[in-house]
């Protein structure tokens, strides 16, 4: 995957999280393997190099990615982590140069993403909190999280990841409570939401790991709402209103986006929007930028 299009503006702390594969040692193309689907044309093993990677790192069609089948090529985000792997952990020798260091290198590689993640969330989460006790708390995670993404190696690779996932989940969890109750939520993560708008008494209905699919959304008010981990595949949210809705791990691929309000959703990631369809007057999040197939 490319650096994002654009120039968006991002939330302090952020910038270091996009990825630059200038200085990567494609290690999203060798790391990760995959199944062929919808989204990858082949099958790829863990550990291995795509067929498509050149001798420099770069990806032989990645001008065309969607079209040859590797949709989720395009869709991929590692938050950084590919260049702190690379130049920072392992100084810049690539696995090509010291074959022994692959696997401590692609294991490295899939830890830092996961801590690049998080404090991407956590990032914006100290932005939108307007509790000094809580936005104490997440700098302070940041920091340990930071420290630990920088810490070698060996450091890396011994980290209690479930631990730190926890200790995120709880912080953002009360960060996305406390914004979500100006708008009136008060499902606490269990009820449904039923949201506003002309068709709101046919709405599915809307909470945390819902099955949203194909579900028709369109033109609705869904300020507040918890959409954690929801399957909205294909949903169409035209014209929607996503503000403060909670999009953490919701699954948008192929989701219709067009016209709606996304600017203020908590939690939204390049990786789901990109996955997403959506056109020129899809709202988005200042730190994210609208992907070039929208507007092919």
């Amino acid at each position: 995957m490319s650096t994002p299009p654009g120039n968006p503006t991002s939330i302090p702390g952020q910038d270091a999280l996009r990825p630059d594969c200038s200085n990567c040692f494609a290690l999203c193309c060798t790391a990760f393997g995959f199944s062929r689907s919808a989204d990858f044309a082949i099958d790829k093993p863990p550990a291995s190099a795509c067929p498509n990677l050149a001798a420099d790192f770069s990806c032989t069609i990645h001008g065309s990615l969607r079209t040859r089948g590797f949709r989720g090529c395009s869709v991929f985000d590692c938050f950084g982590a590919g260049q702190a792997v690379s130049q920072g952990l392992f100084g810049g020798v690539s696995w090509r140069e010291e074959p022994g260091s692959q696997p401590a290198m692609f294991a490295a590689f899939r830890a830092v993403k996961q801590l690049h993640e998080m404090l991407w969330h956590l990032a914006q989460a100290q932005d939108l909190t307007y509790s000094p006790e809580l936005a104490g708390e997440v700098q302070d995670l940041r920091a340990r999280l930071a420290a630990a993404a920088a810490s070698g190696t060996r450091s890396v690779l011994g980290l209690d990841l479930d631990g730190l996932h926890e200790s995120t989940a709880r912080l953002l969890w009360t960060v996305s409570e406390e914004v979500r109750a100006g708008y009136g939520a008060d499902d606490g993560g269990r009820g449904a939401f039923a949201g506003r708008g002309a068709s709101a008494g046919n709405s599915p209905p809307l909470h945390a790991g819902a099955d949203l699919a194909g579900a028709r959304l369109r033109g609705r008010q869904l300020c507040g709402a918890n959409l954690r981990s929801a399957v909205l595949i294909a949903a169409d949210l035209r014209g929607a209103d996503l503000t403060a809705t909670d999009l953490l791990g919701a699954d948008l691929r192929d989701a219709r986006l067009d016209d709606a309000d996304l600017a203020g959703a908590l939690f939204l990631t390049q990786a789901q929007v990109t996955s997403a369809l959506g056109s020129a007057g899809t709202r988005l999040p200042p730190a994210l930028s609208r992907p070039s197939h929208w507007t092919e």
